[in-house]
Parts: structure tokens; C-alpha cells; sequence
């Protein structure tokens, strides 16, 4: 019944995931903020007034995290997996091979007792190398 609310934060959700894929464009940051506020003032109810207040209060204390993806593809905090890749520290990596025999694409290569290291084209981003690194090697850049 209320189209505002509806379709507008769909449209809201689109521009954030492709902004968080790394395919956002130029503009994205102003569209989302008009659409946001078009939303509050035209949907009917107290859900659709207030469900673009986490947008509007991320835009106003985050913008620049928002910006960061946008023109230089980055993640500040390292959650968009389109915006970020992992990485072992052949310094602090001991050759153990958990992460290799634990990765599900075959992405992380090595010899046992020394360093490893992942094939960026294979990597999915699933994080399992991060996770099972005993001594915290993998990283994330």
C-alpha cells in the first residue's frame, strides 16, 4: 500500500551492497541520502519514517567511511569482502598448514615449515585461512 517505504528501501539496501562490492559510483553517497529522506517524509507509518534513520545517522557520523569505499575502494573496517583481500606474513607464518588443508578452494599453497601463500585469483574471501592461523598470519589488506 505504501510505496515510499516499500520500494525505497529496497532501493536504499541496493546502493549500500553495491557501495559495499566495491561498484558503487559517483553520486551514490547524495542519492542515498535523498532517498532516505524522501522515504521518512512520504511513507504512511512509523516503521517507514523511522527505518532510514540508521542510513541518515551512519551519513552523518560515517560519511567518510562511506566516501572511502566509494573513491579509493577501501574498507576502513575490513567487512567488505569486495574491498579487501587476506594475506599471509611469510615473517610470522610458521608452515603449519592449517590454513591450506582448511581452505575449501585449494586458494592457500606451501610447503610444510615454511611460508605459505594465497593465489588471489582463487581466493573467495571466506576468511577460513584467517580464522584457523594459530599464530595470526593471515591477514587482512
Amino acid at each position: 500500500k505504501c510505496a515510499p517505504c516499500r520500494l525505497g528501501i529496497r532501493q536504499m539496501h541496493a546502493i549500500i551492497e553495491e557501495i559495499c562490492a566495491g561498484r558503487g559510483q559517483p553520486g551514490d553517497i547524495e542519492l542515498l541520502e535523498e532517498l532516505a529522506f524522501a522515504v521518512k517524509r512520504g511513507s504512511l507509518c512509523g516503521l517507514g519514517q523511522t527505518a532510514p534513520n540508521p542510513v541518515l545517522s551512519t551519513l552523518k557520523h560515517y560519511r567518510y567511511e562511506y566516501e572511502e569505499h566509494l573513491f579509493r575502494h577501501h574498507c576502513p573496517a575490513k567487512r567488505c569482502l569486495g574491498l579487501f583481500r587476506y594475506e599471509i606474513d611469510p615473517v610470522v607464518c610458521k608452515g603449519c598448514g592449517l590454513c591450506r588443508k582448511n581452505c575449501p578452494t585449494g586458494a592457500v599453497t606451501g610447503e610444510k615449515k615454511k611460508p605459505h601463500i594465497i593465489d588471489q585469483e582463487k581466493c573467495t574471501g571466506c576468511g577460513t585461512c584467517f580464522d584457523n592461523c594459530p599464530v595470526e598470519a593471515v591477514g587482512k589488506v
